[in-house]
């Protein structure tokens, strides 16, 4: 029998992959905290990323600005793809993008060297 008055959650088709770091924020968690500020230009399909920054209070935040070959790296990509987090949990450091269904979801070679040298600059603070 169906349910007359269905509940609006339940599964979704969204996916979300995560990059773990294994390192200790410790008491510093504002240290290991980023997400990209994209300047862009253009409208809904034509839009495009001209310039990537990063948001954070913390020293990670100032050491991947300073990276300017990672940030050409993630301007090229998709704005989706654009759209990293990096935030602290017990034990380690994850490094996200946005959630994706099932067909849009994957990680392409690029965005994976991207990931990668993030990494390296969390391994660093």
């Amino acid at each position: 029998m169906n349910d007359p008055n269905p509940e609006p959650w339940g599964t979704e088709d969204r996916f979300q992959a995560h990059f773990i770091v294994r390192k200790d924020a410790g008491a510093a968690v504002s240290n290991f905290l980023a997400r990209t500020k994209l300047t862009t230009q253009g409208h809904f399909a034509t839009k495009k990323i001209l310039k990537v920054g990063w948001t954070g209070s913390g020293s990670l935040a100032t050491l991947l600005n300073q990276d300017a070959e990672l940030n050409e790296m993630i301007s090229k990509q998709s704005l989706r793809d654009s759209a990293i987090t990096v935030e602290p949990t017990e034990g380690a450091v994850r490094i996200r993008g946005k959630w994706k269904n099932h067909l849009d979801f994957g990680i392409s070679e690029q965005l994976f060297w991207i990931y990668d040298r993030i990494a390296g600059h969390i391994k660093k603070v």
